[in-house]
């Protein structure tokens, strides 16, 4: 039931799941605008309830930076999601529809929906562009909308085959029950279900940390992880053929970013580690000679290693390693050069 990628199956995993443990799927996150307000949100400042739109981690203000960060990403696909990709309807369609017009239908495109704004119209548009719905249920943070929920996720069924229908579901330990009891009922109208690790963030800090403990490490709640596998046993014991996917934390870190980290582009002069993060040798500034290149965006110059052996006694060389991502965050840095 465990699969190499630190999570754990019953009979599969969904098709998008594939590309992303891969490392090939550009997350678009096309607004953070969202009427439901999810206690267990995981989304962070910078994002949520925002109207902005993000390709990994390049903030996006047209369709060309998004197709700039699928070509350095090395990406084959992409995930859709938000806030609510169905609140700002038209633009979430024009950017599905231009992805596939670029990089063809080939280009699998996945999307989440929150089910709140869900119709029968809004998905049979949307099913010229997605190849597979992921939907996010209400019921957790509503229970009275479990039958609500249920008839527009069927709506699906008009547009995709079942195997290209899901839902994703937290694992929250005292929910367990009423999250079981939902994929029985939602069970014959779906191919796949995918249950997340609960993730700690700093917009759900406060009410995480009040009515649960974290299990060692402070970022994932304790006794999720055993939510999850209590789920999977129980489905497995009454022989349901839905793919479920357990997705860990350490699945997200561990092969979907790393594996995205190790396809990203570099720039010139950098040496990738086995993690997929990058080490460069710089000095500040602009520095005009052979074996260098000028990185704008962070006024410093990126040496070749033969070039920095030339200078490394006549001024001060940084070792910086970095996420070869659009932020390219700094992990660490030395100078290496003259006192």
């Amino acid at each position: 039931m465990k699969t190499k990628y630190d999570s754990y199956c019953l009979n599969g995993i969904a098709e998008g799941c594939k590309y992303c443990v891969r490392g090939e799927k550009l997350v678009l996150f096309v607004t953070g605008i969202c009427k439901r307000g999810c206690w267990y949100c995981s989304l962070s400042n910078k994002r949520k309830n925002k109207d902005v739109v993000y390709a990994n981690e390049r903030k996006c203000k047209s369709i060309k930076d998004i197709v700039k960060e699928v070509q350095e990403s090395k990406a084959t696909s992409a995930g859709i999601t938000g806030g609510d990709p169905l609140i700002y309807f038209n633009r979430t369609i024009k950017l599905a529809s231009q992805l596939k017009k670029k990089f063809g239908k080939k280009f699998h495109i996945h999307i989440y929906l929150p089910t709140k704004f869900v119709s029968e119209e809004k998905l049979r548009k949307l099913s010229k562009y997605i190849d597979e719905v992921r939907f996010h249920p209400n019921f957790l943070i509503d229970n009275k909308t479990i039958e609500e929920d249920i008839n527009k996720i069927r709506l699906a069924e008009l547009f995709w085959n079942k195997p290209n229908l899901g839902i994703e579901l937290p694992m929250i330990p005292d929910k367990k029950r009423e999250i079981l009891n939902f994929i029985l009922k939602i069970k014959d109208y779906v191919g796949f279900v995918n249950l997340n690790e609960f993730e700690l963030s700093e917009t759900n800090f406060n009410i995480v940390t009040k009515k649960y403990k974290l299990r060692e490490g402070g970022y994932v709640v304790k006794d999720s992880l055993e939510t999850g596998k209590w789920i999977l046993n129980e489905l497995n014991k009454k022989k349901i053929k839905l793919n479920v996917h357990l997705c860990t934390a350490q699945l997200k870190n561990n092969w979907q970013f790393a594996n995205r980290l190790k396809r990203h582009e570099s720039l010139p002069y950098g040496k990738r580690t086995e993690d997929g993060t990058v080490i460069y040798l710089v000095v500040e500034g602009k520095l005009k000679m052979s074996g260098t290149f000028y990185d704008k965006r962070k006024n410093r110059t990126i040496l070749s290693e033969e070039t920095a052996r030339k200078i490394l006694n006549k001024i001060k060389i940084k070792r910086v390693e970095e996420f070869p991502t659009y932020d390219r965050i700094e992990l660490s840095e030395e100078y290496i050069g003259r006192d």
